[in-house]
């Protein structure tokens, strides 16, 4: 099965927490491809789908499966070729999606950034949920395209306290307590810590903010683990640009289908 640490960090942080492939409490499983009894690839099937190593007649195979099962899903992410193998045949029996996000590029950094990090980043304290919270759903919907407490927004809101809570949510406010500045480490396994949720303030954009802030987020992904990593859509090139400023190099593609 593909050992790509970064590329398949969902499954390691799922697998390190829980200890077993065994169903979790709330549905979620791993499916397995087998190959002469030896896994080749596998895929997380919980309210998303992630596929691993899912590849070819082994990835369609499973959108067959997981189509005729009648099955829906928030969404698909992961290696592109897993997850657009997956969806040639699951698409049949899907609803239209919302969109489909083909060239997401996997970046990765595995030491401290050349840029110097804002020192005024810091671990969002659990009294600063209802602070933050705005700032999270206009992320959410800049980067996803609507709104995060669409069908209720308690699961987001236990997300988010969730990511306090770890210490994995970092923000600097101004002195009017707004947020400037907020990111997740919102997957972390032994290997790689995946930053996600990237956000500046408009009201701050376009005054060289980023870079400082995001070396920050790379000094605290990497107290976690010796591999920082985040994937990003191709069309922002504005994103891309910063993230080679910091010091991000590409490691792979993602994709990612959204319902």
């Amino acid at each position: 099965m593909n050992s790509d640490s970064t590329a398949n960090v969902f499954m390691a942080a799922h697998l390190e927490a829980s200890g077993t492939a065994a169903p979790s409490s709330s549905g979620g499983e791993v499916i397995g491809a087998f190959h002469d009894s030896r896994m080749a690839s596998a895929c997380w099937t919980g309210v998303n789908l992630v596929p691993i190593g899912m590849t070819g007649d082994d990835a369609a195979a499973l959108g067959a499966l997981l189509g005729e099962s009648g099955r829906r899903f928030s969404s698909i992410f992961g290696p592109a070729t897993s997850v657009l193998g997956l969806w040639s045949t699951l698409r049949t029996f899907s609803p239209e999606p919302f969109d489909v996000r083909a060239e997401q590029p996997l970046l990765e950094i595995r030491q401290a950034s050349p840029v110097p990090p804002a020192a005024t980043l810091r671990h969002t304290e659990p009294h600063e949920l209802e602070q933050i919270l705005p700032a999270c759903a206009a992320m959410f919907e800049e980067e996803v395209g609507y709104s995060p407490y669409v069908g209720g927004g308690e699961h987001y809101r236990r997300r988010v306290a969730s990511l306090i809570r770890r210490r994995h949510s970092l923000v600097d406010f101004d002195g009017d307590g707004r947020v400037i500045f907020k990111a997740e480490l919102g997957t972390v396994s032994a290997s790689t810590a995946q930053i996600q949720g990237v956000w500046v303030n408009p009201d701050y954009r376009g005054q060289g903010l980023a870079a400082g802030y995001m070396s920050a987020v790379v000094n605290e992904a990497l107290k976690l683990a010796p591999v920082a990593s985040l994937y990003v859509n191709s069309f922002n090139t504005r994103a891309l640009a910063l993230y080679r400023t910091v010091g991000f190099v590409r490691a792979g593609e993602f994709a990612t289908v959204l319902f």
